[in-house]
């Protein structure tokens, strides 16, 4: 074969279509949000009761909470293993391998014993799979955001990038909307507890369908060829032998930055997801009170919510490619501060207030998270961009999603019930992001190729 044509051979790669691209960084970033989600429910509805089960029922919830945060410890390192295929083998392997461990987890959890049958062996095994659960996140949103933004068209890509960020909406109103199908199947008569047999075999259902999500995810995955700033680096020779080292030797400012910039989001994300389940659903005279809704009731709530969630993470890319990222996510991380000083009055204003708490809160939820899915990409180079980007919001999980449900229960229990200190806590959380984003700069106009 001649040089020629060779040459037009190599530069006739082909490319993924616009089509291919959101679809695959949504379905997977779905699924994998379906997942999670599917477990931060149960961890409110049912493991208290069949996995840590204890005559104080706030312990039971600790515990159930305890475990959730588990997993945000094991995606760093899934980050890192997974960051580093990516930037060594391509995006699209570790993609697929991100996928299947976590589908092969969240089925198997729908197939654990509970400890009335095989005692402490039961929230261990859970704790093994939900840690499974965080190390496949941990490499896939980074994966998903490379093939959005590294295939995007110019001009566009906090827009693509918030394609991975919407499966966060979708998969939380297919998991939520499961369960709530299957409670209304099998209903309870006490509006505090699941019904029996909820507890002994309808919960296991969302799990065990995840196989089924996971089959249409890795047909999509499978069909994608490797974008064109990773096949460039192959052919450059720019592939570094140990990413992670080089990220942290060259690149450790702006993984830093990075942690920082996501803290408010994650911290934003598990109060208006997992804890507002809790505190929703309490009942008003009880040791802690709280809002005294109804499972169904307060679900719909949320569901109706995280709509404004999708619709806003959708409105904040084209917002991002017009304002920058920089400027985009200051104004909204200051708009995270006061929602968070108004909690009480909001949440005092009966029904009303209730939803414009989860409205406001979940539209800022989409304001903060879409951008995301472009600025972490743009802060590194190609050759360890899968590695930074990961871990920098991956270690974020940790800061703010593992112990957010956590110090938000006991902040809750402290104010007897109010809620007061918990949007306190979110407030100050937001401060750290605002100063991260301060004293960074602009990377709306850095070349994604280099």
């Amino acid at each position: 074969m001649s040089l020629s044509a060779t040459q037009a051979e190599s530069s006739n790669v082909p490319a993924n279509p616009r089509s291919r691209v959101l679809l695959a960084s949504l379905i997977g970033t779905t699924i994998e949000f379906y997942d999670f989600y599917v477990y931060a429910t149960a961890a409110v509805l049912v493991f208290p009761h069949l996995f840590f089960p204890s005559d104080d029922p706030t312990t039971s919830l600790l515990s159930s909470f305890a475990v959730f945060g588990a997993a945000m410890v094991a995606r760093p390192l899934g980050a890192i293993v997974f960051g580093h295929l990516g930037d060594k083998v391509g995006r699209k392997a570790t993609l697929v391998g991100a996928l299947l461990t976590m589908g092969i987890a969240t089925f198997l959890i729908g197939a654990l014993p509970t400890y009335a049958l095989v005692g402490w062996l039961a929230p261990f095994l859970l704790v093994v799979l939900r840690l499974a659960q965080g190390f496949a996140l941990g490499g896939e949103w980074s994966g998903a955001a490379l093939v959005a933004t590294e295939n995007a068209p110019k001009g566009k890509r906090a827009w693509y990038g918030t394609f991975p960020q919407l499966g966060a909406p979708i998969g939380f109103i297919i998991a939520n909307g499961l369960f709530l199908i299957i409670a209304a199947i099998l209903p309870s008569d006490d509006p505090t507890m699941p019904s029996d047999a909820f507890l002994e075999w309808g919960w296991r259902i969302p799990f065990l369908f995840s196989i089924v999500m996971v089959a249409v995810g890795l047909w999509v995955r499978l069909r994608l060829v490797e974008s064109t700033a990773f096949t460039k680096a192959e052919k450059t020779g720019t592939i570094q032998r140990l990413p992670l080292a080089v990220a942290f030797r060259l690149h450790w400012r702006k993984l830093i930055l990075g942690t920082f910039f996501m803290l408010a989001t994650y911290v934003l994300f598990y109060l208006m997801t997992a804890f507002s389940l809790s505190y929703g659903r309490a009942a008003t005279d009880a040791a802690v009170p709280g809002l005294g809704y109804s499972y169904t009731t307060f679900v719909l709530m949320l569901i109706a919510g995280v709509v404004f969630f999708g619709v806003f993470t959708l409105v904040s890319g084209p917002l991002a490619d017009k304002w920058g990222r920089r400027r985009t996510l200051i104004w909204v991380t200051l708009g995270i501060i006061v929602f968070g000083l108004v909690w009480v009055p909001l949440l005092d204003a009966g029904f009303v207030g209730v939803m414009a708490w989860l409205v406001i809160g979940f539209s800022l939820m989409g304001l903060t998270f879409g951008p995301m899915g472009a600025l972490l990409p743009e802060l590194f180079p190609t050759n360890v961009r899968y590695t930074g980007s990961g871990i920098s919001y991956n270690v974020s999980s940790i800061l703010g999603a593992a112990v957010a449900p956590f110090i938000a229960v006991a902040l809750w229990e402290a104010g007897d019930g109010s809620p007061f200190w918990v949007g306190i806590y979110l407030a100050v959380m937001a401060v750290l992001t605002l100063v991260a984003l301060l004293i960074s700069t602009e990377t709306k106009d850095v070349d994604i190729d280099a």
